[in-house]
């Protein structure tokens, strides 16, 4: 057996717990994915205000003028989903950041709150924002699609090919999650 200096045992120690502590560094990460979460929320909040105050005008427009008004209408409503999802992602970012390197929330384990919430490791994070990540390419794809018009059998048959992708993806995303 070899005999070890007993200072060898405080400096091994100290620099374990210095490892150790180090992992607070990820609350940076925590609290400006927070801070980014809020700021989307509040943003998209105030577009999707003034969305609405823009249609108070709808009822004094012409055929021509309500349907260009209804196509922007649906353009930002596209929109501020997209913005909401991404507030959505910069929360679980946030929330599965904190779980997986700092400490489990208890609030959130006993609360029967939703399981998108509960972060168990890296791949579980991961995960969770490819779903959102999915659903925010697919409200992209459809905010594009909406002033789309194919003007041939060729672009109607893209276009067609494009949303069968759409939701070949979705199905497969669904079908992997599900097992």
């Amino acid at each position: 057996m070899v005999c070890m200096p007993k200072h060898r045992g405080v400096i091994e120690r100290s620099v374990e717990f210095t490892l150790w502590n180090s992992r607070f560094v990820v609350m940076v990460a925590v609290v400006a994915s927070l801070l980014t979460a809020f700021a989307i929320f509040y943003t998209t909040s105030i577009d999707v205000f003034y969305t609405i105050a823009h249609l108070t005008h709808y009822h004094e427009l012409d055929d021509a003028g309500r349907m260009e008004m209804k196509a922007q209408t649906v353009a930002h409503v596209v929109a501020s989903v997209d913005g909401f999802l991404l507030g959505a992602i910069m929360l679980i970012f946030s929330l599965g950041l904190y779980e997986l390197f700092i400490s489990k929330i208890d609030v959130a384990q006993g609360n029967g709150t939703s399981k998108i919430l509960i972060i168990n490791s890296l791949d579980d994070l991961k995960d969770k924002l490819a779903k959102v990540i999915l659903m925010i390419l697919v409200v992209m794809f459809f905010e594009q699609a909406i002033f789309l018009k194919p003007t041939g059998p060729l672009e109607l048959l893209y276009y067609a090919l494009a949303i069968m992708l759409v939701a070949l993806a979705l199905f497969l995303s669904h079908k992997a999650y599900k097992h």
